[in-house]
């Protein structure tokens, strides 16, 4: 097959040369890369991707094809956690033109075509993402060689409400039936998994959009999920935080950007990470005893330790660079984490924190 050229060109003017193989379309975004050496289906429908163009960083990419976007009896997807691709684009170092896998039912080409998301082949990702860590994470632009340059604005990544992008835009009730314990999720991009575990644990998880005022609803415990962007720029989602907390000591659990906006809440702030955690191996320590636990992680932001009340304490720490990991209160059921633990595909070495969550309900 002939392909087209293709270049990813980043703001500080590092150019990187490969091919297409997926939408024949100029896009930009932020420059990002995962570690991690499988769930490329998993990572693709995170809606946390969006705005951004996601580089693995495993050599060969696609061998396993695709699966089904079909959806369960909750309207969820089965095999992804999303319905659909949010990354502005994937770029692989060698993108595999052959797969085989039990459950695939298309080509990892095939499906950014129809979703209309381009992919680069050929560039080396290890010289990319070396550029990355030492310059931090910036903005590219990924245009084809054989057509005239458009000019598209490199917009600041953190300027722009990719929550409000992704979030549901109405009230969204699963697993309804008398007597159930009713969770309130507010969802800022959550993965369908959050979701499945959740439900998992016999619960009512009633999913409201993430600048909707839930208080108004009647819940016994409030989940904040994962999501995009930066976390300042949800304000209203905080304020209602802060509102339920003020009205109320119900349970309250987050994950990722949940960890971040229970820290804004709480009066903490929160900074940018140089190139961010993106892996399936993220070592994280729980604060106050030995134990260390391996960990899915994709944020590139993170809560700043010094800067929490004095009735919070940080929970989880990473143990690569120190940063946190999560945050909980001294005397209130409110904690979060900054990892995921209903991670697909995996590790679930921290699934138990939805246990711990359910209990105090």
């Amino acid at each position: 097959m002939q392909r087209k050229k293709i270049t990813l060109t980043l703001s500080d003017g590092s150019q990187f040369h490969g091919f297409s193989f997926g939408a024949e379309k100029s896009v930009v975004g932020e420059v990002v890369f995962n570690t991690a050496m499988m769930g490329y289906t998993e990572s693709l429908t995170d809606p946390s991707y969006a705005g951004q163009l996601l580089t693995l960083t495993y050599p060969l990419v696609g061998n396993y094809g695709v699966p089904s976007m079909e959806a369960s009896k909750d309207n969820l997807p089965l095999f992804a956690e999303s319905s659909r691709i949010h990354p502005e684009a994937v770029i692989v170092a060698d993108y595999s033109e052959e797969y085989s896998h039990w459950n695939a039912v298309e080509s990892l080409e095939s499906w950014l075509v129809r979703e209309d998301v381009v992919g680069i082949t050929g560039i080396d990702t290890r010289e990319l993402t070396k550029v990355l860590r030492e310059q931090g994470v910036m903005m590219g632009q990924i245009t084809l060689d054989d057509v005239p340059k458009e000019r598209i604005e490199m917009v600041d990544y953190s300027s722009v409400n990719y929550v409000d992008q992704v979030s549901c835009k109405e009230v969204i009730t699963y697993g309804e039936a008398p007597g159930k314990k009713r969770v309130v999720l507010l969802d800022c991009g959550v993965k369908a998994n959050i979701i499945r575990m959740l439900l998992q644990q016999d619960l009512t998880v009633i999913r409201v959009p993430w600048d909707y005022d839930f208080t108004t609803l009647s819940y016994d415990g409030l989940f904040l999920s994962n999501g995009p962007g930066d976390p300042n720029i949800c304000s209203a989602a905080v304020a209602h935080i802060q509102k339920a907390m003020e009205l109320s000591d119900k349970p309250i659990c987050g994950i990722c950007l949940g960890n971040q906006l229970l820290a804004k809440a709480g009066g903490a702030t929160i900074y940018k990470l140089k190139y961010g955690h993106r892996s399936h191996n993220q070592p994280v320590r729980r604060v106050g005893d030995t134990r260390c636990f391996i960990t899915s992680q994709n944020h590139g932001y993170a809560v700043d330790d010094t800067t929490l009340g004095k009735d919070w304490e940080p929970l989880f720490v990473n143990m690569n660079d120190g940063s946190n990991e999560g945050i909980r209160h001294i005397t209130k059921p409110w904690f979060s984490a900054q990892f995921h633990p209903e991670a697909t595909s995996g590790p679930t070495d921290t699934a138990f924190l939805f246990d711990e969550f359910a209990k105090l309900l």
